[in-house]
């Protein structure tokens, strides 16, 4: 009950009670129950407990609400409560679809691992084992970057007749990612001997493959083909890839003639186009660009922590001191949900002009208005501090990273771990490896896991400084490809 709006006078006070009396038993309207489930991390509830309260309250809860919260929650990579969704609607005993099995199967991958995954198609009926469950287990076998296994899988597949146009195309990834692009030809090719159509997707792996073998007239062959046998399928995916690939050869002009034809047919309220945009613009240096697309996306969509992350992150790489600080700040007098990547993106800048004073203001305001985790915010420091040998500084910030999060939860970066050893061998006699250990065993970090810590930061090109790499660029509007 709110006491501060109640008006003095006994008849008014009771007739105030007695109102809010009824409102209490018959409350506004309720979120909705993904809005509910959207806020899990939040409340601290459990997706059972969340469900079972919206079913007391007399909500009636579909199959199709189930799906497309799982589908919603998947998109923004909340696995785990869309996979203890997927359990509810097995222990509710709710009929599951041949692709809800699939779906099951993916999240247990993701929550629980590959074995799992495998235990769980194997435990399916055989009516339940079709192409759908055999085209997910071939997705986690691509994503965990398995040759052998994904090959035997599709040819089980090409056996039972369950190719697709995606078996085709998780194959074609899978190769990218091991950086073999001439492998995504053959596939191609025996896709148009099968006579399997080829989907925008594949495409697309088809043109970066031809990128990576630094082939930019094969990539331009690709896009007249698209043209050629269904000019339907190029969406604003097709000219933005394309654009990024045009970004990283150099070729500004076609980058940019490739995104004026994504602005041509990109549809109000899709804020991902319009981050594309603002990053893609950055990659080709054009600042004008970059703040005209950030005043079209203020008018026309809900500029939300994600936008304001990648225009910041974008500011960032174009080196625009002056426009950080205002978006920044902009952000810190709008925003719904305090963001700490954005106060990272902040610091980052700050510290890479050497302006460390403003950096530490900015995050002693965020250890004010956020629990964090701010690791990798500390992490800046550490480096920033190592490079101006202000050790004991640096310690203060590594320790804390090391104390706030819960064990198992953090190990330092091959960024840090490098910095931290080149002090050592530069401005100690101390034997760095095993000052490193000591520090990390009192955080009771096992043997292993020194040896994995220090292991990556072996194998890492160079130490990246705080003043070369920003760890929280946008470009992540691509990294599904």
């Amino acid at each position: 009950m709110n006491f501060s709006r109640l008006i003095p006078g006994g008849g008014r006070l009771l007739r105030r009670l007695c109102t809010e009396a009824t409102v209490a038993e018959y409350p506004k309207k309720k979120p909705n129950l993904y809005k509910r489930l959207s806020e899990l991390e939040k409340t601290g509830e459990s997706v059972s407990q969340t469900l079972n309260q919206y079913i007391m309250g007399g909500k009636a809860v579909g199959k199709s609400e189930l799906e497309k919260c799982v589908q919603e929650l998947r998109k923004y990579r909340r696995f785990q409560h869309a996979f203890e969704i997927m359990e509810w609607m097995v222990m509710r005993k709710i009929n599951f679809s041949w692709n809800n099995y699939a779906v099951q199967l993916d999240l247990v991958s993701k929550v629980k691992g590959l074995i799992e995954a495998e235990n769980y198609f194997n435990s399916l009926s055989s009516p339940a084992k079709n192409k759908y469950t055999y085209g997910s287990l071939l997705n986690c076998y691509c994503k965990e970057l398995m040759l052998d296994k994904a090959l035997a899988h599709f040819n089980t597949m090409d056996e039972l007749g369950y190719l697709t146009s995606l078996s085709f195309t998780n194959l074609m990834t899978l190769y990218m990612k091991l950086g073999q692009p001439l492998k995504v030809l053959d596939l191609v090719n025996d896709m148009k001997q099968r006579k399997i159509p080829m989907t925008a997707f594949a495409y697309i792996v088809w043109m970066n493959s031809c990128a990576e073998l630094n082939d930019l007239d094969g990539v331009e062959s690709v896009y007249e083909e698209m043209g050629r046998e269904d000019e339907d399928k190029i969406n604003w995916t097709t000219y933005s890839n394309l654009a990024a690939i045009y970004v990283k050869a150099g070729h500004f002009e076609k980058a940019e003639l490739m995104l004026k034809k994504l602005e041509e047919i990109v549809r109000p309220q899709e804020r991902e186009t319009y981050h594309c945009l603002l990053s893609l613009y950055g990659g080709t240096g054009n600042v004008k660009e970059v703040y005209r697309v950030w005043k079209t996306l203020k008018t026309v969509s809900p500029v939300t922590n994600k936008s304001y992350l990648i225009m910041l992150s974008t500011l960032r790489r174009l080196n625009d001191m002056e426009g950080i600080i205002k978006i920044f700040k902009e952000w810190e007098s709008r925003h719904v949900s305090y963001d700490t990547r954005l106060v990272g993106v902040a610091v980052f800048a700050y510290l890479s002009q050497n302006m460390e004073e403003e950096a530490v203001l900015i995050f002693e305001e965020a250890l004010k208005r956020c629990r964090g985790p701010f690791y990798r915010i500390r992490e800046m420091f550490v480096v920033s501090l190592l490079e101006k040998r202000q050790f004991d500084g640096a310690m203060t910030h590594l320790e804390t990273a090391l104390s706030d999060v819960a064990d198992g939860e953090y190990c330092p970066s091959p960024q840090v771990v490098s910095a931290l050893l080149k002090y050592y061998k530069e401005e100690t006699d101390l034997d760095g490896v095993e000052e490193l250990c000591k520090i990390l065993r009192s955080h009771n970090f096992d043997e292993s896991r020194i040896k994995t810590c220090i292991a990556a930061s072996e194998s890492s090109p160079e130490t990246h400084s705080a003043s070369k790499e920003d760890p929280d660029a946008a470009d992540h509007v691509h990294e599904n490809l």
